[in-house]
């Protein structure tokens, strides 16, 4: 049978093994030594993922070569993965089947100073950002804080990069982390956007499969709880919804996109005009994903169907599911209610039993071991790696 080949260890990838690994479709995992995915018992093969950039292309061609992998599905889980197999589409076509854009039509989701220009051409309302090049620049800024810095799109893993926004609360504060930042990343890439005000209920998604940016399989969301709480690195609680005007929004910048694979369109509606501004487009898999299987739609089954040529079920995914991350959901809501800005008795309501998590299972144990593992390590400096957050 076809298998899979997934780039990527964290929960995100744990989910891509698990819901294939459930269709009895053979899945290899490439990723650090320490790591999620490595545990599951729905991994038939491991190798481990080189740091550099340089081997990382070799060892895919490797893999196909030497471990019979040819023709298998290949399932980036990371920006950088995706934009590196997006770069290399021709090459890695020849090996694998893709669930990724080539770059031609990748960069525009990839790039958010190129997403943000396709959606204001579309009508879609975007944060206000700003595109300094030089200290100078950023210095003839007339700005309201609190903004965040941010990076364009993710050429490298860096402190900046990783941390997917700085918060700047005043322009002493701006100096120092854009000149923080420009020693990691070109400053070309370095945006200052405004940081928009509300919070989970005025975050929402549209997730879908799309072929040639007409969405095959979709669930829209609420992002209710993130981590950080003020703007998230990742999602810690979310919840599935009916919401069109999300849909129609993410319809229409897909439709023009023209993207192909799994994507996620990210919006917050600002609560001072009630418009809704995109904030991301994630063309890959995407953290809360496992939350499709629950409400209906296994975003990377049906990935594996599409890049195979075979039929896709179409469909919705239906409201009222809940998806949590424990390890970061239980910090973060406790710092909240300790600042009054949530309540005990509501959180607790929304961990009520039938919430999807993205690592305990009862028929893949190890996982959360594994995570139990990394967490000590990170607190203990054990140096285990591998990512929590």
């Amino acid at each position: 049978m076809t298998g899979a080949l997934v780039i990527g260890g964290d929960y995100r990838g744990l989910g891509v093994v698990r819901s294939l690994g459930r269709h009895g479709i053979p899945v290899w995992v490439a990723a650090e030594r320490f790591s999620l995915a490595r545990a599951s018992r729905y991994a038939t093969g491991r190798t481990v993922w080189p740091a550099a950039l340089e081997e990382q292309l070799t060892c895919l061609i490797d893999l196909a070569d030497r471990h019979g992998l040819r023709d298998w599905v290949l399932f980036p889980s990371g920006e950088e993965t995706a934009s590196l197999v997006a770069q290399r589409a021709d090459k890695l076509a020849e090996c694998y089947k893709l669930t990724t854009s080539p770059w031609e039509l990748h960069r525009f989701a990839a790039d958010k100073r190129l997403t943000y220009g396709r959606a204001e051409a579309l009508g879609i309302g975007c944060a206000v950002t700003h595109y300094p090049s030089t200290l100078e620049e950023l210095e003839e800024l007339e700005l309201s804080y609190p903004v965040i810095l941010k990076p364009a799109r993710k050429p490298i893993a860096s402190a900046f990069t990783d941390a997917k926004a700085w918060r700047v609360d005043d322009r002493q504060q701006l100096l120092a982390l854009y000149r923080a930042a420009s020693a990691q990343i070109d400053p070309d890439l370095i945006m200052v956007q405004e940081l928009l005000p509300g919070g989970g209920e005025t975050r929402f998604s549209f997730a879908a499969l799309v072929s040639d940016g007409r969405p095959l399989a979709s669930v829209a969301a609420r992002r209710t709880r993130q981590f950080p709480a003020d703007f998230g690195r990742a999602s810690t609680f979310v919840e599935t919804i009916e919401d069109l005007d999300v849909v129609a929004a993410a319809e229409m910048l897909l439709r023009d996109l023209r993207l192909s694979g799994p994507v996620e369109v990210e919006f917050q509606r600002d609560p001072r005009d009630g418009q809704l501004k995109l904030l991301d487009v994630n063309p890959r898999i995407w953290g809360w994903h496992s939350l499709g299987r629950a409400a209906g739609v296994d975003f990377p089954y049906l990935a594996w169907l599409l890049a195979m040529g075979k039929p896709v079920p179409e469909g919705r995914g239906k409201p009222g599911c809940r998806w949590v991350r424990l390890s970061t959901d239980v910090p973060t809501s406790v710092a909240e209610i300790a600042a009054g800005r949530l309540a005990l008795r509501p959180y607790l309501r929304s961990l009520k039993p039938h919430v999807e998590g993205p690592i305990a299972a009862w028929d893949d144990p190890l996982p959360i071991a594994a995570e139990l593992w990394l967490i000590a390590s990170r607190l203990g400096g054990l140096g285990g790696k591998g990512e929590v957050a």
